[in-house]
């Protein structure tokens, strides 16, 4: 029976894109949450204050807690400490929990560290250094955040930029504040949904973006493959190399 990973997708406009093909092409069944449906097709506005009861996490080897538009700080939205409470039942049933971004800052709170307001933003590829590269390898990879975590206490930090701690691993635990699983269809996504003209305010063109992600696509996806397996062999998971390797 092939290993289960569960990704709770926290926002319309953040789905698991390259980590979910990463994940079935190491022979990973994978399965998706909803934690705010859309309320039409092709329509990407929802009413985050809601009550949600997430699934148990126990059926599953990992569950990924992905990204978002909120702050893992605004507890206007209840299900933020529900799911919270979702990760720490994860961790204590045995479960994997890789958090990426705002779903890294979730983790980051539900084992007792803070999330602020950064100082200063990140918004497209930025490099970072790495403790461990042989988990999270070092170079650039892509940020959309206006957040950062701090370093819960008994776990250690991975890897860093000049602006945020970028990873953290306590036990089965591994948050990234970067997005991994960006690929150009989610690039558009983003450029598509920037309501608030983050973008714009920041300085960043488009078409830019557009030309260094088409740059830097092949190499991100290349050690995001050695991410996932160094994650895996930090829990012990048999990794199962599938023959039809997307990219």
């Amino acid at each position: 029976m092939p290993a289960r990973v569960l990704f709770v997708r926290n926002d319309p406009t953040a789905p698991e894109a390259l980590l979910g093909a990463v994940f079935a092409e190491f022979g990973f069944a994978t399965d998706t949450f909803d934690v705010l449906p859309r309320q039409r097709p092709g329509d990407f506005a929802v009413d985050p204050v809601i009550e949600v009861e997430f699934p148990d996490p126990s059926g599953y080897d990992v569950i990924v807690p992905l990204g978002a538009r909120w702050s893992a700080y605004d507890d206007r939205l209840p299900w933020i400490e529900a799911e919270m409470d979702l990760a720490r039942r994860a961790l204590a049933a045995g479960t994997g929990v890789l958090g990426v971004c705002f779903g890294a800052q979730l983790l980051a709170r539900a084992l007792g560290g803070e999330v602020t307001r950064a100082p200063e933003p990140e918004l497209g590829w930025h490099d970072i250094v790495s403790a461990e590269p042989d988990l999270v390898p070092a170079g650039p990879w892509f940020q959309w955040h206006f957040d950062r975590l701090t370093v819960p206490p008994g776990a250690s930090e991975v890897a860093r930029s000049p602006r945020a701690v970028q990873a953290f691993r306590m036990g089965r635990a591994l948050g990234l504040q970067f997005h991994p699983e960006l690929d150009a269809d989610l690039l558009e996504l983003w450029i598509a949904e920037d309501r608030d003209h983050d973008m714009a305010r920041l300085g960043i063109d488009a078409g830019d973006l557009r030309s260094q992600t088409a740059a830097t696509i092949d190499y991100a996806t290349r050690r995001l493959r050695l991410l996932v397996r160094g994650y895996l062999s930090l829990l012990g998971e048999e990794v199962h190399d599938s023959p039809h390797r997307f990219g």
